[in-house]
């Protein structure tokens, strides 16, 4: 059993728990679990892992709460996660050798974003040495590294390292959840009032723009956004995020020319490839947009260099592959993202249109039962207007 100790703090995640601490029960030595006011029955499934269960008076501040949970703390390092969040068991070798090595200080860990419409990945310290100079700052996205900056000024033998594979699956961007715990609003509040006090600092400026743009405030979005990428200082994560909501932004506005500078300026930075991902894929998309299909083809392939298992990628090269007139090519990539996703509708779809075109008759028919049936049971209304139109053409259906 490594040296290591689960810290985390919950409210009423009697349900997503279990899956959470059972990812990590070979991995940890101990589990601290800050309780701040639950009314479900989350202590006694925490306690029902073998964690020690704590309660905490919440106060809106999400980094007082996490520092409080450091102070139970007896392990070595520190793993912290949310209730939402589930690791990744193959990285457990990898997290032991990681820590095993005298000089790491923090390990930044890859989180994927499931069910996020943006950018997909996200890189974050959540594995550290538990040293004393190592707290929690900024009221709700709570993180370590301006302590860590501090730290490593002061003792510069300390080396912060990236381990490259996705290490969690983060659950809490699914539209439902967000739904019901209605995090927006929180996070607003907590993150304007920070922001007030601190008026420079470009991670409040990139998270809470990005926030005002989700919640169709654009003027406000754009202005601070902007602001983060004019103060000095930013990390290239940060800078990142900057450029990358940036140019989202612009491609909604029909800004263009604005929205490849960002996106090219948001690859350009140093930082491992998969937390990019989300910005070479829709920067394809814009150039697909705009016709342009050999840069988008260009930039898909990047994507899949990344995520060689990506299907959406391989049905938008279908789509650029189908208007280049390279049919053959489109119908191999449709069929890929259909064996990566084999609830895909509209690769089916596509797929079927694509072998009638080639006389593969057969073939076509049975890609386009798929497709409808596929889309009664996603969309019943557009495969109600699929199988008509299909039948006008001598398709039949069950």
């Amino acid at each position: 059993m490594s040296n290591i100790s689960l810290c985390m703090i919950v409210r009423n995640e009697a349900k997503s728990l279990p899956n959470c601490l059972s990812s990590v029960k070979d991995l940890v030595s101990e589990m601290i679990v800050v309780d701040t006011g639950s009314t479900d029955d989350t202590r006694e499934v925490a306690g029902g892992f073998g964690a020690k269960v704590v309660d905490y008076g919440w106060n809106d501040n999400f980094a007082e709460a996490r520092n409080f949970g450091l102070g139970f703390v007896e392990s070595d390092w520190v793993l912290v996660l949310d209730a939402d969040e589930v690791f990744n068991t193959q990285l457990i070798s990898a997290v032991e050798k990681a820590t095993r090595v005298d000089d790491n200080l923090v390990v930044n860990l890859v989180r994927h974003e499931v069910g996020a419409n943006s950018s997909p990945y996200s890189l974050l310290s959540r594995l550290f040495r538990r040293h004393p100079k190592i707290r929690f700052s900024r009221p709700y996205h709570a993180l370590i590294d301006d302590a860590v900056v501090d730290l490593l000024a002061e003792e510069s033998h300390w080396r912060v390292v990236d381990l490259p594979e996705v290490a969690i699956a983060h659950y809490g961007y699914q539209p439902a959840i967000i739904e019901t715990q209605d995090k927006a609003k929180r996070a607003r509040v907590a993150m304007e009032s920070y922001l007030q006090d601190n008026p420079n600092d470009s991670y409040a400026c990139s998270k809470l723009g990005a926030l005002y743009l989700q919640l169709g405030e654009r003027k406000k979005g754009l202005k601070l956004l902007t602001k983060g990428l004019k103060l000095h200082g930013s990390s290239p994560a940060v800078t990142f995020e900057l450029h990358y909501h940036l140019a989202n932004a612009s491609v909604k506005d029909n800004q263009f020319d604005s929205a490849i500078k960002h996106y090219e300026k948001a690859i350009a930075l140093p930082l491992l490839p998969i937390i990019k991902l989300g910005a070479y894929h829709n920067y394809a998309s814009l150039a697909y947009q705009r016709k342009e299909y050999l840069k988008a083809i260009e930039l898909y392939q990047e994507c899949l260099k990344i995520q060689p298992n990506f299907a959406m990628v391989y049905y938008n090269l279908g789509l650029c592959y189908k208007a280049l007139g390279r049919n053959f090519k489109a119908i191999s990539a449709y069929q890929t993202a259909i064996k990566l996703n084999p609830t895909d509708a509209y690769s089916y779809q596509n797929l079927g249109l694509l072998l009638y075109r080639q006389a593969q008759y057969e073939e076509s028919q049975q890609a386009l039962q798929q497709a409808v049936m596929l889309h009664r049971q996603q969309n019943p209304n557009f495969a109600l207007q699929l199988e008509q139109e299909l039948k006008a053409i001598g398709f039949s259906f069950e």
